[in-house]
């Protein structure tokens, strides 16, 4: 039997698939909006075109161009100006989920966690004490 969702974009009810996550009257939007961005980026004077102006000359939501980016409908090795924020920060970057320096933050804060866990094994250690009976 066919299971019912809400579309999270305009939150009609559909019958929900495995291949999209909204309605069809949005996925037709988001489709059209995607034909938009690329006919605009595609042409070589626009190649180099910045976020605002993409947004501005479109009309198309940034949000939705970044999803086009990680769904990675829009290469951005051929478009050098584009890019996604960062999970974290917010930053503009062009791969993965976090910039350098959030990425190198979290890796810092994990090793810190590891070596206070280390630290307090080896407290717990230490304060054991064990006896032999004497037979």
């Amino acid at each position: 039997m066919a299971e019912f969702g809400n579309c999270p974009r305009c939150g009609d009810i559909y019958v929900l698939n495995n291949v999209r996550e909204i309605c069809p009257n949005c996925y037709k939007k988001e489709e059209s909006d995607y034909e938009k961005v690329y006919q605009f980026i595609r042409k070589k004077h626009n190649r180099t075109a910045q976020m605002d102006e993409v947004v501005e000359v479109t009309g198309v939501d940034r949000s939705t161009i970044y999803k086009f980016i990680k769904k990675g409908r829009i290469k951005i090795a051929q478009f050098p100006n584009l890019g996604y924020p960062c999970a974290k920060c917010g930053t503009i970057i062009r791969e993965g989920n976090l910039c350098n320096p959030c990425l190198t933050g979290i890796q810092k804060d994990l090793k810190n966690i590891e070596k206070e866990d280390r630290q307090k094994e080896l407290n717990n250690k230490s304060a054991t004490y064990y006896t032999t009976e004497k037979p």
